[in-house]
């Protein structure tokens, strides 16, 4: 993944966060890779039957916007930097979307 920029981890959700520029596109929890998702993107994961990032609290079970990423994309940069890149553009997204002021009413 190094080849989309400088890459850190910070450890949360018993597990690592994968961060580029202070936005979180990439979590790694039990061994395996997950990419930051929405909308307009998880159907390229789930087209690949691939699976969310889920946890349990209180026995409860929820998913985030984090799905694994493909085998391909573990075996090859080129195929890594492609999907990593798309996560990170969603993450460009979310933090625009966060950061938008409030309108007056």
């Amino acid at each position: 993944m190094q080849s989309i920029g400088p890459v850190y981890s910070k450890g949360m959700f018993g597990g690592h966060g994968i961060f580029l520029d202070g936005l979180m596109f990439g979590l790694v929890a039990d061994n395996e890779l997950y990419l930051k998702t929405n909308a307009k993107t998880q159907d390229k994961f789930k087209e690949k039957g691939l699976l969310p990032f889920t946890y349990t609290k209180k026995e409860k079970t929820f998913s985030m916007n984090y799905y694994q990423a493909p085998e391909e994309a573990l075996e090859d940069n080129e195929e890594m930097n492609r999907w990593a890149n798309l996560a990170y553009g969603v993450a460009i997204i979310a933090a625009a979307k966060k950061n938008k002021p409030v309108p007056d009413t």
